[in-house]
């Protein structure tokens, strides 16, 4: 007994069944042209979203006899447009787009929404909306800027929801799923234990004999991995290897080696490849092209090492610690949008996956789960909980230019920011760069926008979500902590080189360090040091902190650290020589995605 999650290529589609699972449940995700002799068994079925409009001729394919299976049915965002458009309702471009918080109110608390408040926070990423419904539907539940944000058809026992109850951040979303496995009478005996047996069945029939090579960064994922393949394989069956690409943090390596070691694990080894790494990067703006490079050298790296361990490369496979919002990010499931390349799925990666020749014992779990099953397996807790540090590091969090950006249609959406800002007695600039975002399920490259002047967390909030809602030239927005005046900054060409990396790394250590003298580090999930070429002359440049709090990090919040921390950081930032401007990202996830690139 089981329910099925149609994946319409959705960030969120496998996160659906993350949280079914959570609710011990068993879910499976099938395709949405799935036939119904493949659906014995399924109590129920979920639509998830998309990054597809239902009006596009190139809409993902589905099966329309799952609308007549009689099996009760929950259309999220993409979703809930299509069935509604199927069941002959119309769905047409929303005149406001809603990414991040918004207020449901609800007009009934029937159903999946049974024992919600009259109020509740929900979690959006649309721009189209249903605006007719089919025969016999009734709404739910409205929103500010959607008046059928929350619908369904009592009889037929389906609804649809504008918004993602499966995010952490829609505060009832997990009962609004709870009463959906109950509509569908689902047993609920799934458990980690489950899992943890599955995959060790599942790892011994792909190795069939042979060995892992794991490439261990130090993080959760690649620990849990490491800890769990030397259970189930043995270790003389295993290797990892940790790389020093040039790109980590201060003491970085060190502390991984000390930290694993310490742990029991005897099977590490380590090389130092830092020059390659840099000279594969050199030259490179284009944040993509940086994640591609950055991947593939990985994978020649651990060939080297191969060589130099005199390991058979036949018999040993290559293993990773990548998780399901690496796959989906990177755009490894049908119809899915790539909103970046992660380093674990560049090219290269991808073409031994096809071969077979890639374990991945974490690869359907989000890091909730990962971090759950590494604590189940006895990982000690501090590399359980460490904070997360991507895998090409601080060479995506060093912002790279060439001098030069595309400015079409940036006037006119200044002089609307401009208008947004000052109802909040704020300034704005739009940035002269740009980053990376995710907004209704696909990616954007759009300018950050600068806001400054005296405001509260709430406020900034507020205008944060305000902005990247109305102007598609905005997926981020920082407000400038020091100095104040602000310096009159001009975008400066800047590549990756080790000067600036030093830089970086030397303000992200100071940044760590800050969170722990205050005693902070438990309240943020991760808190990214960005360095971006802004500069007044042509010298100087400008940092940004990132603090976020997230369990799966598909979805996440910025988070509102105390005054303190803030002005004492800001200090010691302005105090290093070459930063001249220190700003904070007050933006959610999405519109903006947790690193800049």
């Amino acid at each position: 007994m089981s329910i099925a999650v149609l994946d319409f290529g959705g960030q969120y589609a496998h996160l659906i069944a993350n949280r079914i699972r959570r609710l011990h449940a068993y879910a499976r995700i099938c395709s949405p042209q799935v036939s119904l002799d493949e659906l014995k068994g399924v109590r129920g079925l979920i639509l998830s979203g998309g990054p597809s409009s239902v009006y596009d001729p190139a809409q993902p394919p589905y099966n329309p006899a799952l609308f007549d299976a009689g099996l009760p049915i929950l259309g999220l965002c993409y979703g809930h447009q299509l069935l509604c458009q199927h069941l002959g309702g119309e769905v047409e471009p929303g005149q406001t787009r809603e990414f991040g918080a918004a207020r449901l109110q609800l007009k009934q608390a029937q159903g999946v929404l049974k024992g919600l408040e009259s109020e509740e926070r929900v979690w959006m990423s649309h721009q189209d909306t249903v605006s007719r419904l089919p025969a016999g539907f009734e709404v739910l539940g409205s929103t500010a800027d959607c008046a059928m944000a929350a619908v369904y058809d009592p009889a037929r026992r389906i609804y649809g929801l504008q918004f993602h109850p499966e995010v952490s951040h829609t505060v009832n979303g997990l009962r609004i799923l709870e009463n959906f496995v109950e509509l569908c009478g689902c047993p609920r005996d799934w458990t980690m234990d489950h899992y943890l047996e599955e995959q060790a069945a599942e790892l011994r029939l792909q190795t069939a004999g042979r060995k892992v090579f794991l490439l261990v960064s130090g993080g959760v994922d690649s620990s849990v991995a490491f800890l769990m393949l030397n259970r189930i394989l043995g270790e003389d069956r295993v290797m990892g290897l940790h790389i020093d690409n040039g790109f980590m943090r201060h003491n970085e390596t060190a502390t991984v080696r000390r930290l694993l070691t310490d742990s029991g694990f005897a099977n590490l080894h380590v090389v130092d490849a830092s020059a390659e790494f840099l000279a594969a990067v050199e030259g490179v703006v284009d944040p993509e092209e940086k994640r591609r490079r950055i991947g593939t050298q990985f994978i020649r790296t651990r060939d080297r090492a191969l060589e130099e361990l005199k390991l058979d490369p036949e018999e040993w496979l290559l293993g990773q610690g990548t998780l399901y919002t690496d796959t989906i990010e990177s755009g490894g499931t049908a119809h899915a949008a790539v909103i970046k390349t992660h380093h674990n799925r560049v090219d290269l990666i991808e073409k031994l996956l096809a071969e077979g020749k890639v374990i991945e014992p974490l690869a359907q779990l989000y890091k909730d789960e990962a971090r759950e099953l590494g604590e189940k397996l006895g990982l000690p807790h501090h590399l359980v909980w460490r904070h997360p540090f991507p895998g090409p590091g601080l060479a995506v969090r060093t912002l790279c230019s060439a001098g030069k950006t595309d400015w079409e249609g940036v006037e006119e959406a200044q002089g609307r920011a401009a208008s947004i800002a000052a109802r909040f007695g704020l300034q704005v600039e739009i940035l002269p760069l740009r980053s990376v975002g995710v907004q209704g399920d696909g990616r954007t490259y759009a300018h950050p926008a600068l806001v400054w002047g005296e405001a509260q967390w709430p406020a900034l909030e507020e205008l944060s979500t305000e902005l990247t809602n109305a102007i598609p030239k905005i997926n981020r927005v920082v407000y400038l902590l020091g100095p104040v005046p602000r310096p009159v900054q001009h975008l400066k060409p800047a590549y990756l080189t080790r000067q600036r990396l030093a830089l970086l790394r030397r303000a992200d250590s100071l940044a760590m360090a800050a969170l722990e003298q205050h005693g902070l580090m438990q309240e943020v999930t991760q808190m990214p040091t960005v360095l971006v070429p802004l500069s007044s002359d042509g010298i100087h440049e400008s940092v940004v902190l990132r603090p976020i709090s997230t369990d799966d990090f598909m979805t996440a919040r910025f988070s509102a650290l105390p005054q303190t921390f803030v002005s004492d950081i800001c200090r010691q930032l302005l105090e290093v020589e070459g930063i001249e401007a220190v700003f904070y990202d007050v933006t959610h996830k999405p519109p903006g995605t947790v690193e800049w690139e």
